[in-house]
């Protein structure tokens, strides 16, 4: 089977591989707590000062390698690394080239590793900063027992990052919601971590500003302050409430002349919000307890042996299937 040209990671179709894009928000779209703000600022002081220190104090000839600006930003989700990376190329004047490594894996098994190396190629190429998104995907510990194909894949993706970001003398950021999946390598490659917390309720009150357009029609109720002090959540769960919000009071049945965002917009849409996160995080058990949908059971009363049967007989059986059929894989 012939290699899948690198081209075609650009170009898929739906959801791509690998984004070039032209940076449209600023560091002034971006809302952070002071301490994450302070860390940024001085990841933007390595860069313009990096041909200072490296050029003409001459350092870059005494350290030939490892000059990669490589940043970690880790943190829950919502709280705008991908934001920030983006703001960060465009007060550089740089394209953003935006890795997905998810799809980039599961599309093209076996050429992984290569691809890796084309995409520093083309960052190098297009002068880009560099944003792997979910970055633990790729950047995890790698296996000390490689035997199967995806594993030994896998420790190959790793070592050729690692020494991709040897020769790389650009920026590379790497966004990740679990920072302690990398691996222990990577410490010393990562100039900068950076820690994005959840915004405090000051932040949550700019953000929430922050996402409307001045030609939003705002009723006279509104209130971001309450909102911020009522509901602690990110600033990407504050995104989608809004464009909730503004949806509901365009679907009022009146003239569009008279229709206003109000208050009790903004809060069923980020309780609407919050409940679907609740559904997301929802496990069969909670504790010891067994919680099963059942609207026709007694509440107290003990399960059914069917749904005892489903919940704990189902599992076993496929872990046994599972089992067979690993050794039986082994074996050949």
């Amino acid at each position: 089977m012939a290699p899948i040209p690198f081209t075609r990671l650009f170009s898929t179709s739906s959801r791509r591989a690998v984004e070039s894009l032209v940076p449209r928000r600023t560091l002034d779209d971006v809302i952070l707590p002071p301490a994450t703000r302070r860390a940024i600022d001085l990841a933007l002081a390595q860069v313009t000062q990096h041909d200072l220190i490296f050029n003409r104090w001459g350092l870059g000839e005494r350290h030939p390698t490892g000059l990669a600006l490589a940043f970690n930003f880790a943190g829950p989700p919502g709280t705008g690394k991908t934001i920030c990376a983006e703001a960060i190329a465009h007060f550089l004047g740089r394209r953003l080239l935006l890795v997905r490594y998810a799809e980039l894996e599961s599309l093209w098994m076996g050429e992984t590793p290569k691809n890796v190396a084309a995409i520093f190629r083309a960052a190098r190429d297009q002068d880009a900063v560099l944003l792997f998104d979910e970055a633990d995907a790729i950047a995890g510990r790698r296996s000390t027992s490689a035997d199967l194909g995806f594993q030994r894949e896998s420790n190959t993706t790793v070592s050729v990052l690692l020494q991709e970001l040897e020769w790389y003398s650009g920026v590379v950021i790497f966004a990740t919601n679990l920072a302690a999946n990398f691996d222990p390598a990577f410490e010393r490659r990562i100039r900068t971590h950076v820690m994005f917390e959840m915004p405090g309720e000051v932040e949550r009150a700019q953000i929430w500003r922050v996402q409307l357009h001045r030609s939003t029609p705002l009723a006279a109720d509104v209130d971001f302050q309450a909102l911020a002090r009522r509901y602690k959540v990110s600033g990407g769960d504050i995104r989608n409430a809004v464009l909730k919000a503004a949806l509901a009071a365009a679907a009022e049945p009146i003239p569009d002349s008279m229709k206003l965002i109000h208050q009790h917009h903004f809060d069923a849409s980020i309780q609407e919000v919050i409940a679907a996160k609740q559904v997301m995080r929802q496990s069969l058990f909670a504790g010891d307890t067994l919680v099963l949908p059942d609207s026709n059971r007694v509440a107290g009363a003990p399960p059914t042996f069917a749904w005892q049967f489903v919940a704990y007989g189902l599992p076993c059986i496929a872990l046994l299937v599972a089992i067979i059929a690993l050794a039986v894989a082994l074996l050949r």
